[in-house]
């Protein structure tokens, strides 16, 4: 059920590594059946664990999505160890090149939550900060790397569509099978009309 509830009336004791293992196994149905189709007895079946210790770590079911988004795997990076000064391309090639060894490690959980975010507000909040922490990231790459003159705008809309296109990979990538050959095409595109449009005056229009 959509709106089950994990009540907390009895508190087993703690065991060692039982948390991990119960978010493992959320995960793991999670993906298969969904959210609403897996009750808590599946998990904790799945767990190895007694239900009665699923409750005691996660009070309400949706808690276990919660949960779930602190497993991806951190975001942050630092812009100095992928710009390219003066190089655009080669710097949004490397800072991709870094958001995919995490999508590697979290193709399956990334998918699940970008489909429950729809119907789990504080999933899509978390996902949503997310996404906001790469605009900026991509920002500051975009920035560092750019040709002399390059404007602020530009630097913007590339960001915005940057972050857009790895979400949008993200959320669907244990279904595309081409994925990072498409998200470099799309990249190369990106850069080459950066690079374009950088610093060009506009032209009046006759």
């Amino acid at each position: 059920m959509a709106g089950e509830e994990l009540m907390n009336d009895v508190s087993p004791p703690e065991e060692p590594g039982a948390r991990d293992r119960i978010l493992a196994a959320a995960e793991a149905l999670f993906a298969e059946t969904g959210f609403d189709a897996t009750p808590t007895s599946r998990i904790a079946e799945r767990a190895g664990v007694p239900k009665g210790l699923v409750h005691y770590y996660f009070k309400r079911k949706p808690d276990l999505l919660t949960a779930l988004v602190e497993r991806l795997p951190d975001d942050r990076i630092d812009p100095a160890v992928v710009v390219v000064p003066g190089d655009v391309a080669a710097s949004l090639h490397r800072l991709v090149d870094a958001f995919d060894r995490a999508l590697d490690s979290s193709a399956v959980l990334s998918h699940l939550l970008w489909r429950e975010a729809d119907t789990h507000p504080a999933v899509l909040d978390a996902l949503q900060a997310r996404f906001e922490r790469m605009v900026q990231l991509i920002r500051e790459v975009v920035a560092a790397a750019r040709p002399r003159g390059c404007p602020d705008a530009d630097v913007d809309c590339a960001a915005q569509l940057l972050a857009s296109a790895v979400s949008y990979r993200h959320s669907v990538a244990r279904h595309v099978a081409d994925v990072q050959q498409a998200m470099h095409r799309e990249l190369r595109f990106l850069a080459d009309a950066l690079a374009a449009g950088a610093g060009a005056p506009a032209t009046a229009t006759r």
